[in-house]
């Protein structure tokens, strides 16, 4: 029961925000020595983790590349080419990139799109280019709504459409664990046809709120409007 204390360093860690990094690592130690595990098993087994996972910080190699195209005008090239299409709006847009996202995420491309990789450094500018083109300059916070739909756009895309692909790891844990656990024989491909229903649904629903920002944007809020006189 000792080793459960490793818990309490994880709540009490993320109770007093500390770095996420520091608290799950030291949480790591505290279970190993409490668990009987030598210094040097531990520092063993953390390096074994992370040669088995670090396709996960794949995304450390892309941060910088992706920052220096911003550097260089990525963000305001994705604006201007926004303005090149006038019946785009920022709503029809996102509801495009959620379409595309959710079919790439069932064919299993996970990797096409992403926050990191897409949203930040092009879809979000160009979703606010095209706002900018029809309602004129955007307060601050109509800029963060359009940021936030352009994140929820990837976000639902890729939840609801990567179970659609049979060799998502969901998928293949679900399987395997009813197969084991209730001796049946689900397949795969049962579990993908039944999450098209839903993801069809998720489309429908999460694309119907993205063309309504649209409406949202041309009635603000009173309090996410700009002062009178405020600083063009």
């Amino acid at each position: 029961m000792l080793v459960l204390l490793g818990v309490l360093v994880v709540v009490a860690g993320f109770a007093t925000r500390r770095n996420p990094l520091l608290v799950v690592g030291a949480a790591g130690i505290v279970t190993g020595l409490l668990g009987g595990l030598s210094p040097q098993r531990i520092l063993a087994d953390f390096g074994t983790g992370f040669a088995s996972s670090r396709a996960v910080t794949v995304f450390v190699i892309t941060l910088p590349v992706i920052g220096l195209l911003e550097r260089h005008g990525l963000q305001e090239r994705a604006r201007h080419l926004i303005g090149r299409f006038a019946g785009l709006t920022a709503g029809r847009f996102l509801a495009l990139y959620l379409l595309l996202r959710q079919l790439t995420a069932a064919l299993g491309l996970n990797g096409v799109f992403g926050q990191a990789q897409t949203v930040r450094p092009l879809a979000a500018p160009m979703a606010e280019g095209a706002a900018e083109r029809r309602h004129g300059p955007l307060s601050a916070g109509a800029r963060e709504k359009v940021r936030s739909y352009a994140a929820s756009a990837d976000n639902v895309g890729l939840f609801f459409g990567e179970d659609v692909f049979l060799a998502v790891g969901s998928i293949l844990l679900i399987t395997g664990f009813v197969n084991t656990t209730y001796h049946t024989h689900l397949e795969p491909l049962d579990l993908a046809l039944w999450a098209v229903p839903t993801a069809l649904c998720a489309l429908a629903v999460h694309g119907w709120r993205l063309l309504r920002l649209d409406r949202a944007l041309a009635h603000p809020p009173i309090s996410h409007r700009e002062p009178e006189g405020a600083a063009k």
